[in-house]
């Protein structure tokens, strides 16, 4: 109910008046394909300073190529395994002694493998949330203090629908996405009672979106929840950003199983066999 008030705020209210970017400097992790690549190409033409982080230098080098091309002033590359806190901060010193402090930091970088609960070991499981979810733990303890000494900056998380309700074949990634979406809820509070509301946060939660690491998955009901292009999502996730929304949902059918929490249990099951999200999941994980 609150996120169906907050959207329709946002769509009805008359100050909702866009944030203006030049000048920021914007970290990306996971930049160096996908929906990190794309939200890169439209922050470009934008005037900010870009930070690429990714694992994949030849990819990420492909990304600062293009986004050059876009009219992107000045871009920074860097190697940086996410899932290593040692990495993590090393790269972070780096960014500040040579481009200055990210003022908006853009968590996008993931995996999701696709097993059953008891086919996943327990690497799996480790390696998950170290990607999904302690990479935002160790990105937003290096840039947070920064912002908060200025009360002005913006953490930007990409999490899931699969954080916001269990998924067939991915409880290493829902656990993993549910825990952003908490500790990101934890740090709004914690901002905005401490007095620091120069600081916005911004949780992103899409349906599948077609990009390598959900290569083979096929939406059965396209028209409630249809596997976005990456391109339009990245231009959905730099709008929220623009109207510093706290919750961007893609599709608004998600907004559908924020009910759950109403139904009996075997009517959410009978919501995902209608969905058939099972067999889709099975159909892209299954042979992997």
């Amino acid at each position: 109910i609150f996120l169906l008030i907050e959207n329709a705020f946002c769509i009805f209210s008359l100050s909702l008046r866009k944030k203006y970017l030049s000048g920021e400097i914007v970290l990306i992790t996971g930049s160096a394909n996908g929906i990190g690549r794309q939200v890169a190409l439209k922050l470009a033409p934008l005037g900010v300073t870009l930070v690429l982080w990714d694992i994949d230098d030849e990819g990420n080098k492909e990304t600062s190529r293009l986004v050059q091309q876009n009219g992107a002033n000045q871009v920074f590359v860097y190697h940086c395994d996410c899932s290593s806190r040692e990495d993590v901060y090393e790269q972070a010193d780096k960014v500040r002694k040579e481009v200055g402090d990210v003022t908006i930091l853009i968590n996008n970088v993931g995996t999701i493998i696709g097993k059953k609960f008891c086919e996943l070991t327990d690497e799996d499981f480790e390696n998950t949330l170290k990607i999904n979810f302690f990479s935002h733990v160790w990105t937003c303890k290096a840039f947070l203090p920064a912002m908060v000494a200025c009360n002005r900056g913006h953490l930007v998380s990409t999490a899931s629908a699969g954080g916001l309700m269990g998924l067939y074949r991915a409880s290493d990634y829902c656990a993993s996405k549910s825990a952003v979406v908490g500790m990101m809820e934890a740090i709004s509070s914690e901002l905005y009672h401490e007095g620091k509301r120069g600081i916005k946060t911004t949780i992103i939660c899409p349906y599948f979106i077609s990009t390598r690491l959900t290569k083979g998955f096929k939406s059965t009901k396209p028209c409630l929840f249809p596997v976005y292009d990456p391109e339009y999502a990245a231009s959905r996730i730099v709008d929220a950003i623009k109207k510093e929304k706290f919750y961007l949902l893609m599709p608004p059918a998600l907004y559908l199983f924020g009910l759950k929490i109403f139904l009996p249990r075997k009517a959410v099951f009978f919501l995902e066999s209608y969905i058939k999200f099972p067999e889709s999941m099975e159909e892209a994980y299954g042979w992997k």
